[in-house]
């Protein structure tokens, strides 16, 4: 952000400040602080050097701004409850811009002395000040904050305190007006953010109960309409039982006294007797009994009944006002406790809650606080228990929207009391159909079943949940989409035809991770694959695009070979009847592509009863001929299927001999020309492939038109870099370099410039993020395609191509700068073969006139090249004109490249420092500069290494050169490890190596110069 526009926002939060009505001293304090901040922000905005400084002070003011926006947007009693944590948070914002701006550098502002004094004064003040709660808000908070059940009891300091309430948030008139203070209240639950927020929030509903209901008889739910709760009905004295005082549930009366009791009691009474050795007696009458025949008190048993009965109904009927939204929240939780008690005691209860509507206000209370909403999931569950009309009920309502919501909250017990519910409902097939259907359901509790879950309870609930919604094979499909394959692949490996058709759609149709693509493979491969080979209308088609959809995983491909995959996907490829039915034959196609694509494993496996592979004749002609007669979506994945059986190092070698017999090659590049992405990408990558073993023929091939070599060169100009671009690289890099009439081929199509082009934007690092892994064998391509205009110099279009690119050049800073193997081989063959050409274009001045006698004749010449001139050459020149390596500075980067670990690049090295030191030049200078540049030593390193034969023969070859000074043959003489090589190479070398040992070992006096064991060595 610059600085004019934090100054702004500065002067915006210091208007908002000052407006707002709560604590509204600090607040205009803290606004007056961010008007002396505005010039110091303007002197920020100087330059970009205080960016970061800015960006703090902006942090520290997006905290005040939130701060001032909780303020504007809370209620007023919210704010009240909270007043010490709000003047707390503006201290703490105050103080920290304090100290953000003594990170300000003073002495670089470009102010006055007087505003640099001021930023430390400023800073300094922010961070000692101290802002203070207003008195009346600090008690209220204090008083609040006393022991509970002391407030409770003490309706005086209820009634003080809801006075200093009221008149705090701006209700004058408490005793009049209790409506008004209500409402605050009202606003105070919606702000409820924590069980702090609550236990204040109840305390003060409570309070405010009380005391309305002592000064104005009435409860605050409803201030017009005071509901009364129905007494309940006491129980009769003779339903209670003379020895428990208890009411009685199977009353029995004694048959001699009449007197009844309940059974178990007199039961234990007359066995307590017995055991004593006492006669049994009545227990009221204290009468001794002559028989202990009890019989059973139907009359008060049924008026027992009836009397539960009607303070049953009672009781329902009062949790109906207790439950109401505006009831407090421990009327809720009371109300709610009692019909839980009902309900256990007796099932039939059931009934009466359900017809007195409570379901759906007991619904509606999940949209209350925690506890009244953990209260609600459990009544409901307890009702829904055993009870499938209840069930259904509830299914009939919001309530299972509601419990999926709740398994996301953060309270461990209200999830827990959600996922009962669920699994209780669960039991119901109809309501298994809609919890599925609730968004996010099933993978919320396929996540609580992790390993990871904190409850265990609740995650053997959610498991058992899970296995109660598989009964709906919808589920099944989602449960796969959320990783919970149990249920498909169960059904798939055991259920009858119709459902393994249905679980093998959703493996076509369910986006798959990794994980589940393995896991179905592994499993249930065999089944589809047993499916692809039957004849059952619809089985074929849905096995293979199951298979198609397991197939897209790496992994896979050689399992689904072992599985036996490819022989029912070769007959649907290649048998007539399938080609009715193209979309299939593409289905097939892919698999077999993906499957190729994947593994090698299909090398070695039999496709038909005779024992042919994939790159058996007869199917790679069978792929090229239905490449050929087929449509551009099944062409490009057979082109696919060929590029994976071309990429096999095994495979390669039948697949290029098979393409050859069938004279496919032509018809293979002209897919260049496709109009289809996929089609042309693949057929690029085919190529590619190929080019290293049909090199020659692909370049005759197109060279027959130039339009898709065009399509090549295009693909090269493209912006960024992707696998189509890396391929086509590729690809006209393998072709031969010293095809002539293709180089100017491709120099007409404009390739130069934009090789030029593509090569400096990858020197300069212009490359879209995600095309890393191509950039390396992109910039090898064109780095090699570009070398090959070093090969006909004695063409003027290519002359021209070399001198006005400033070829020399570009290719000693490649050597420099790109660490690409191929890069720096090429770009040394590069370099040796303009070498070549330097002798011939440098300009030789013509010899000054000798001055003197006969006796200058013997006067030997001076070895120093004239001013100006090169010593190699002995003439005028450039890296640029003449591809002089000694001006180009490529001498010192190729004697680095002698120590690379790749041997073609040394052996390309060594070529192109041999043409300095080979006639026409200069040897003698030549072996002068490579002596200056150290390539001495390490010639004689790779001798001895001998990791070559080629490297032998070429570093024999220079030192024999060198050899020639007898200074340079004095030095070399003292190594005995340079002459055991020259041996080793004279006795084991091939006929070049020791011709040229043995040249070199006369040099060092080491063999007699009489000695003719070879003949002469001519020129390299």
């Amino acid at each position: 952000m610059s600085g004019r526009h934090f100054s702004e926002k500065l002067t915006s939060v210091a208007q908002s400040a000052r407006q707002v009505k709560f604590e509204h001293d600090s607040f205009s304090q803290l606004a007056g602080y961010l008007e002396k901040l505005v010039p110091i922000a303007l002197e920020l905005q100087q330059g970009s050097k205080h960016d970061d400084l800015v960006q703090v002070l902006e942090k520290d003011l997006e905290s005040a701004t939130d701060l001032i926006s909780l303020c504007n947007n809370k209620s007023q009693m919210y704010l009240l409850t909270h007043c010490r944590s709000v003047v707390r948070q503006l201290e703490s914002v105050t103080h920290d811009m304090g100290k953000s701006l003594e990170l300000v550098p003073v002495a670089s502002l470009p102010g006055t002395d007087e505003t640099k004094k001021m930023v430390g004064n400023l800073s300094q003040e922010m961070q000692r000040i101290r802002f203070q709660v207003k008195e009346s808000e600090d008690r209220i908070c204090r008083a609040l904050e006393r022991e509970t059940s002391s407030i409770r009891s003490d309706l005086a300091l209820q009634n003080s305190l809801l006075v200093d309430i009221a008149r705090t948030v701006g209700v004058e008139d408490f005793s009049n007006n209790p409506h008004a203070l209500k409402n605050h209240i009202d606003l105070l639950k919606k702000d409820i953010q924590g069980p702090d927020d609550l236990h204040m929030s109840n305390l003060i509903a409570v309070m405010f109960d009380n005391v309305v209901k002592r000064h104005h008889g009435r409860s605050s739910g409803n201030y017009h309409e005071s509901r009364q709760r129905r007494r309940y009905e006491d129980p009769y004295e003779a339903f209670l039982c003379p020895l428990t005082g208890r009411v009685m549930s199977d009353p029995v009366t004694i048959v001699e006294t009449g007197k009844t009791y309940e059974r178990k009691a007199i039961e234990a009474f007359f066995a307590n007797c017995q055991d004593n050795k006492k006669p049994a007696i009545c227990p009221q009458t204290s009468k001794k009994l002559q028989s202990l025949d009890l019989k059973a008190s139907i009359a008060i048993r049924n008026a027992i009944e009836e009397w539960h009965a009607r303070n049953e109904s009672t009781r329902i009927e009062n949790a109906v006002p207790m439950l109401d939204a505006g009831s407090p929240e421990a009327d809720m939780i009371e109300a709610m406790e009692d019909i839980q008690e009902l309900c256990r005691r007796n099932r039939h209860i059931k009934a009466k809650v359900r017809n007195e509507g409570l379901i759906p206000i007991l619904v509606d209370r999940l949209k209350n606080g925690e506890e009244v909403r953990c209260k609600a999931l459990q009544t409901l569950r307890v009702l829904a228990e055993d009870d499938d009309d209840i069930k259904e009920a509830i299914g009939q309502t919001t309530a299972v929207w509601s419990a999926v919501k709740c398994l996301s909250r953060e309270l461990s017990r209200e999830r827990e009391e959600a996922v009962s519910l669920l699994l209780e409902l669960s039991k119901s097939y109809t309501l298994c159909e809609k919890i599925g259907a609730s968004s996010g359901a099933i993978l919320i509790l396929v996540g609580m079943t992790s390993s990871k879950s904190e409850n265990v309870l609740s995650a053997q609930r959610a498991d058992d949940t899970l296995n109660n919604l598989e009964m709906c094979d919808a589920n099944v499909r989602q449960m796969a989409e959320n990783g919970r394959l149990k249920p498909l692949i169960t059904r798939l490996l055991e259920g009858p035809d119709e459902l393994r058709v249905q679980m093998a759609s959703y493996i076509a149709d369910i986006a798959l991770n990794s994980e589940g693509k393995e896991r179905l493979a592994e499993s249930g491969s065999n089944v589809l694959i047993e499916m692809l080979e039957s004849n059952k209308a619809g089985y074929r088609e849905v096995s293979l695009k199951a298979l198609r959809a397991l197939s897209t995983l790496d992994s896979n491909g050689c399992l689904l070979i072992k599985a036996g995959i490819l022989p029912p996907l070769l007959r649907d490829l290649f048998m007539s009847g399938i080609s009715q039915v193209p979309k299939l034959k593409e289905v097939a196609a892919t698999v077999l592509a993906n499957v190729v694509n994947s593994c090698t494993d299909w090398e070695d496996v039999a496709v038909d009863n005779e024992g042919n592979t994939l790159t058996s004749e007869q199917y790679v002609h069978n792929l090229l001929l239905l490449i050929s007669n087929t449509g551009p979506a099944i062409g490009a994945k057979l082109l696919q299927v060929l590029l994976g059986l071309a990429s096999s190092p095994r495979g390669v070698s039948d697949v290029v001999s098979h393409i050859k017999s069938a004279g496919a090659l032509v018809t293979l590049i002209q897919f260049l020309e496709a109009q289809q992405k996929e089609l042309l990408v693949t057929s690029v990558r085919l190529l590619y492939c190929l080019s290293p073993y049909m090199g020659q023929d692909l370049a005759d091939g197109l060279r027959i038109t130039t339009r898709q070599l065009g399509t090549l060169v295009k693909l090269l100009g493209q912006s960024g870099v992707n696998v189509e671009m890396a391929a086509a690289a590729g690809l006209l890099a393998n072709l031969p370099v010293t095809d002539y009439n293709l180089t100017r081929a491709l120099m007409e199509e404009g390739v130069v410039s934009i090789l030029l082009s593509r090569i400096n934007d990858l020197k300069r690092g212009v490359v879209r993020i995600g095309a890393g892994k191509y950039v390396g064998p992109f910039q090898s391509g064109l780095v090699t395609i570009l070398a090959r205009f070093t090969y006909d110099l004695d063409d003027p279009d290519m002359l021209n191509i070399a001198t006005d690119n400033n070829l020399c050049a570009l290719f000693t800073s490649l050597l420099q700068t790109v660490s690409l193997d191929e890069v720096q081989r090429w770009s040394a063959i590069a370099l040796e073969n303009m070498s070549m050409k330097s002798k011939h274009f440098s300009e030789v001045p013509e010899p000054p006139a000798q001055a003197g006698g006969w006796w200058t004749c013997f006067k030997k010449p001076s070895r120093q090249p004239a001013a100006g001139l090169c010593p190699v050459h002995s003439g005028r020149c450039s890296a640029k004109s003449t591809f002089c390596l000694v001006e180009a500075g490529a001498v010192d980067p190729l004697v680095a490249c002698l120590e690379h670990r790749d041997t073609d690049i040394v052996e390309a090295t060594l070529q192109a420092l041999s043409t300095l030191i080979q006639e026409p030049c200069d040897v003698e200078r030549g072996v002068q500069v490579l002596s200056n540049a150290g390539a001495i030593p390490p010639v004689m390193a790779i001798l001895q290494e001998h990791r070559t034969e080629g490297l032998r023969e070429r570093s024999v070859w220079i030192l024999e050169r060198v050899l020639r000074s007898a200074e340079a043959a004095q030095t070399i003489a003292g190594s005995g490890d340079v002459h055991s090589s020259l041996v080793d190479a004279f006795r084991h070398g091939n006929y070049r190596s020791r011709q040229l040992a043995e040249k070199s070992l006369k040099h060092l006096n080491r063999i007699p110069n009489f000695s003719g064991v070879f003949q002469p060595v001519g020129r390299r």
